[in-house]
């Protein structure tokens, strides 16, 4: 089994909890590497709305100290990735390939400065928000609020220093202004399913998911039963194989990928990696070729990785 996953939160839960890599009080641990044949893993420094300015940018350091020190601790079974073929070589060592991410760009402080050192601690995507305002624009809190000047000026310089734009969270203003033409390279969503499934204003509308097919970027499946269904849990695997059958029918084979957001408080029957990556071959025991259905547990990910960290 595969598995490249977009979106977790657990980094920051091992912090809180003191924990280490191989912790088994997250839902994403490296114990459960043995258990894959191949596993990338985007480990996100979540930036929560409490934070603004100076607070936010300490936030940020302390969790990032504390991914590079879990990073030294477990460098045998886990390495963070820097260039483009980092992923296929760290794989072949059987090791965990990590990617950093950020979510909140309430870490900039309001200093454009600040994204050129994101991507000099090797940060490769960023949400432009949380749920709620900040210098850039809004999450659904706000949906009146559309890109600040700011928020514009963040999104090109973002594109120069090939920080990867993440619009999960981004609300509709927002994401009708970057596909307008705000954006010049391809997007994210990075833990996103369809709004015409499941109803949640975090869900994507079938234009947004189009635009980002149009555009070759890369749409992250949320396990969030919240994001899945707006019915009552029955069958975890079940209700998100409705949104793979839909986003294929909307010519999507080429960037439906992985976005667990394990840690950030997620209720799913597949509450581990392992559990995850068992989808694929639910995938093709309901019909998806095994050549779909690898590119969408790991392929298509890997792809647009190598194609935008050039």
């Amino acid at each position: 089994m595969k598995l490249f996953d977009l979106h977790c939160d657990t980094i920051e839960r091992m912090e809180e909890l003191g924990e280490n890599m191989l912790t088994d009080k997250s839902q994403l641990s490296l114990r459960y590497l043995p258990e894959l044949e191949k596993w990338c893993q985007t480990f996100a420094i979540f930036i929560p709305d409490r934070y603004r300015g100076a607070e936010a940018v300490e936030f940020y350091d302390r969790i990032h100290a504390y991914f590079l020190k879990m990073l030294d601790q477990h460098r045998d079974i886990v390495e963070m990735v820097q260039s483009p073929c980092d992923i296929e070589r760290i794989t072949a060592e059987k090791k965990c390939a990590a990617i950093l991410s950020v979510e909140g760009a309430a870490v900039l402080a309001g200093k454009l400065e600040n994204v050129e050192k994101l991507a000099k601690d090797g940060v490769k995507m960023m949400t432009l928000t949380w749920n709620g305002p900040n210098e850039l624009a809004s999450g659904n809190v706000d949906p009146s609020m559309g890109f600040t000047e700011f928020g514009r000026e963040v999104v090109r310089e973002m594109e120069r220093q090939k920080i990867i734009v993440d619009v999960s969270h981004l609300n509709d203003k927002g994401m009708e202004e970057l596909m307008g033409g705000l954006a010049t390279k391809p997007i994210i969503a990075t833990h996103s399913n369809l709004r015409s499934l499941c109803s949640h204003k975090r869900n994507l509308t079938e234009e947004m998911f189009q635009y980002i097919v149009e555009h070759k970027g890369l749409v992250g499946l949320n396990l969030l039963h919240n994001f899945v269904s707006d019915e009552p849990m029955k069958d975890s695997k079940a209700e998100l194989f409705r949104h793979v059958y839909r986003m294929l029918e909307l010519g999507g084979e080429d960037v439906i990928a992985c976005g667990s957001d394990f840690d950030g408080g997620i209720v799913s029957q597949m509450d581990n990696p392992v559990l995850f990556a068992s989808f694929g071959d639910y995938m093709v025991e309901n019909g998806i070729s095994r050549r779909i259905s690898d590119k969408i547990m790991f392929g298509n990910a890997q792809h647009f990785f190598e194609e935008n960290m050039r």
